[in-house]
Parts: C-alpha cells; structure tokens; sequence
C-alpha cells in the first residue's frame, strides 16, 4: 500500500540536480526571485553525469569556460577538468546562489500528470520514506538523457567463462584494484580514450579494443597557460569572459572547418596523432570510416592516449571480438588479448525525461511520437520544458541559452495574467516530414534511442537547432510567434 505525504505547491519543479538543473535553478531565482520551486533530484548527491561516473581519470570532453556556467567563472588550473573538480564547481554554485533550501534528494519522479481545468501538474516521487506528491504550475525536465541504472551492456560470446574480473565503467567498483594488471577495455568514445592512459599508469598493460575507430582531437595545455597570463593581465571576470567566447567561437568554427572541408580537418587531426605514434599505428588504428562529427570527436589532453601507446603501456586491437575466453579476449583475427580485468565501455541507454510517466489530461504522452519545440519542448504538453544541450559544442552553452527563453515565457504569462503556455502545431505543420531528434549524428547510443526521443520537423519552429548563432535567436525571439498558446 502507498503511503502519500500531504501535497507540496510549489510554482515551478526542476527534476533533476545536475548541470543542467542547477542552471535552470539558478536563472529563475535571479529572473524571477518571487517564483516558489524546487530542486528535485533521484540520487542522494546533486551532479547528474559528474556523480555517477567514477571511473579512473573521469574528466570533461570539451573546456569548463564553455562548460562551465557563464554566470560562475571557471578558475581552476585546468580547464580539461577532473570529475572532481566538476563536482567541487557544481556543490559550489548550489551554495553560492542559496539553492540548499529548494534541494531535494533522493526524489525519484514516477508521473507527471497535467490537469487543464487546474492549471497544474502533480508530481508522484519515490522517496526512502514512501511516496510525496508535489503541484506545480511549470515542469522543467532536467533529467538527462540516458538511464543511471543501466548500460548499454551487450553480451560477448564466452564472458560467463573469463576467470578474471569484468566491471561496465557506469558502474565503477571502488575495490577494483588494477595496479600490475594486465586490463582489456572494451569500446572506442571519450570513456574508453580516458580509462586507457589513467589505468596505464600503473598496469602491466592497458588494451584498448574497438570494433572500428573514431576522430579524436589532441588538446594541449596552451589554452591553460594562456588563461593564466590574462588573468594575471586584466582580472579573473575579464579573463574568464573573453576566453569563454574565445573558446565559443574556436568550437563553431572549427565544427563548420569539419563539416565543409572534412579532409583539411581529418589532416590537422591525424598530422598531430602521427607526431606522436606515427603513420603505421594511425592509419591502422585511428583512421574512422565515417566523416568527422558524425559522431562527436573526443578530445585526448596533452595527447596522454598517445603517449601511453608510444611508451609501450598502452595498445589498441581494432576489429570483432570472437569470444571472450578463460584468460582474456579472442579476436576474429586470431589475436589474443591477455588480461586480467575486462572493462566494457560500451556506452548508454538513451532514456528521455528521467524515464518517469507524463500524462496530460488523463491522455499518455509517447515522447516518441511528440514534435519538438525549438529542441526546449513538447507539442501539445502545456508548461512544459525540457534541457538538452549542444552534442557538437559544450552542452551547457545551449542550456544557457534555453533557461533565458524559458523565463521569458514565465514573465509572459505573468504579464498577459494568462496559466498555460504549449506549442500547438499549425494546419501548415501537419504535413511535416519527420526526422531524428538530433540530425547528421551516427552515435550508436542516439541512434538505439531515437525511437524515444521526440521528433523533429522540417520546419522551424519544430526543429532542434546545434548550432550557436541559431539557437542564440531564443534570446530576442517574441514568445508570441503563433506557435506558442497562452491560455
């Protein structure tokens, strides 16, 4: 039997208490400091991605000045960051802005339920102490996008017969010792590229095995030491700023060099993995089939993967695995990879909006088959909003750009004395042709998950736009554009 605590009003829910969530909680409580709300998150610690991952060198894909928010300025050393650091910034901002007392942990949304005729949502969580019941006038969904109880975890022929150890990085032992080990990392994405050196540090011997290889980008500490100079220079907030839209600017342009010149691109990239390994282990081992940014190039700092493969502690198997056996993994080729410790890196369960059931009106809502607002909401889901941000550029670029939209519609709604606000499709929209929530990605996470995500248009305003200068139209764009339906 369910045991219900008394309702909670609240004007706006934040589910979820990571990157994105703690954002969105921050831009209402400086936009709209009369708004009541609450930050709700399923884990018992706030950080999202940054707390669950905890595998050994966990750290940023892309530099925390456009990572990190624009309103708190990154100033650690580094700027490739440590999970560490991450989670030491995040638990920062929570204290700074005073969102302690909005905090909730370990509230897990079951259902979201609209009630048109009330103009509101009921929550149902699942808490250690029974279920609790939240109302709220606006959903934010910070969630995430895939599942924190599972992986993608595929089966290998014979790993019921390995003798030693087999761990999935999402869920990192802390009593995995590796130290003397021989170690065989299963995958070839940013996870994988980051186990390989740190583990190398002290194995007898790290194996990278990837069915086929991916782009991946050397950085250098350059970024770094030139931050240093201009703070000492002009100040940390000046600093900070100009080296955001420094950055800002280098990711698109390099993102368009990509996408319009794509060899120019691939030789900058393999020019610098061959000054450190070389011609032969590159064209063998580094050389994707797929255009660049197909798939998200992963970032390599100081070009440490390839180091650890140059010196000898590191090695990379490109090919299909024919069974896993008693002391190691067997390649189709033949090749036997020894080890001692199996780690599969093999990627995410897409999951959208926390996994949690939305209904309106009593109606089940299928994200799947929802048309996506400006990649921020839902068709025919009132006071509704979601986070996602950049895939090709540092995500929470885009949620910044978002959570000022999404206070813009608030105050409209305060303005024009209206309760509710949903993207309704247009006679004009109803002949749309449909395609993937995310266009021109290849990733084999998105394209399992695509089913669940919702869709987009061919057409704006139903469409999820990755790029900056598009996507930074949210800013001035009239939230009366005949899309829009307040009521």
């Amino acid at each position: 039997m369910n045991t219900y605590s008394p309702i909670e009003h609240i004007d706006v829910a934040i589910v979820g208490a990571g990157i994105s969530g703690i954002a969105a909680a921050v831009q209402l409580k400086q936009s709209r400091p009369h708004d009541t709300f609450a930050l709700l998150e399923m884990r018992d610690n706030i950080g999202g991605t940054w707390d669950l991952f905890r595998y050994p060198g966990v750290r940023s894909d892309s530099d925390m000045f456009t990572l990190g928010y624009g309103f708190k300025p990154w100033t650690a050393e580094k700027s490739i960051a440590a999970g560490s650091s991450i989670r030491e910034y995040l638990h920062e901002t929570v204290k700074d802005h005073g969102l302690e007392s909005h905090l909730r942990t370990g509230h897990r949304l079951l259902s979201a339920e609209w009630n048109s005729d009330q103009a509101r949502w009921t929550l149902q969580f699942g808490t250690p102490n029974g279920e609790r019941l939240f109302s709220c006038r606006f959903l934010y969904m910070a969630a995430g996008y895939y599942s924190y109880e599972s992986a993608f975890n595929p089966k290998l022929a014979g790993e019921d017969r390995f003798q030693g150890r087999l761990v999935h990085a999402q869920f990192w032992p802390e009593d995995l010792d590796y130290a003397g080990k021989r170690v065989a990392i299963i995958g070839s994405g940013a996870t994988a590229i980051t186990l390989l050196p740190t583990m190398a540090q002290t194995t007898a011997m790290t194996t990278m095995i990837q069915r086929s290889p991916g782009y991946v980008h050397i950085e250098t500490d350059a970024v770094d030491i030139e931050a240093k100079e201009l703070r000492q220079r002009i100040g940390e907030t000046e600093a900070f700023t100009a080296i955001r839209m420094r950055n800002l600017e280098n990711q698109q342009l390099t993102y368009k060099l990509a996408r319009e010149n794509p060899e120019a691109y691939k030789k900058s990239l393999f020019d610098a993995i061959e000054s450190v390994v070389g011609r032969e282990i590159r064209e063998k081992h580094f050389t994707p089939k797929y255009e660049p940014w197909d798939q998200r190039v992963c970032l390599v700092p100081n070009a440490d993967l390839f180091e650890a493969i140059r010196d000898g502690r590191g090695a990379v198997a490109t090919g299909t695995i024919a069974s896993v056996t008693e002391t190691g993994v067997l390649m189709d080729d033949g090749e036997h990879i020894d080890a001692d410790i199996i780690v599969k890196a093999t990627g995410l369960n897409v999951v959208f909006g926390g996994d949690a059931k939305l209904r309106v009106d009593g109606a089940d809502v299928s994200y799947g088959e929802r048309w996506t607002y400006k990649g921020i909401g839902l068709s025919g889901v009132p006071n509704f909003v979601f986070a996602w941000g950049f895939l090709n550029s540092s995500w929470t670029l885009r949620i910044e750009l978002l959570n000022e939209f999404w206070c813009r519609m608030l105050d409209h709604l305060e303005a024009t004395g209206t309760q509710s606000v949903t993207p309704v499709l247009r006679p004009a929209d109803t002949e749309m042709q449909a395609s993937n929530f995310v266009h021109d990605v290849t990733s084999g996470y998105l394209q399992r998950g695509f089913a669940t995500l919702p869709r987009q248009g061919d057409q704006t305003p139903w469409v999820n736009p990755q790029n900056y200068e598009e996507t930074r139209r949210l800013l001035t764009e009239d939230v009366e554009d005949g899309v829009l339906q307040f009521r």
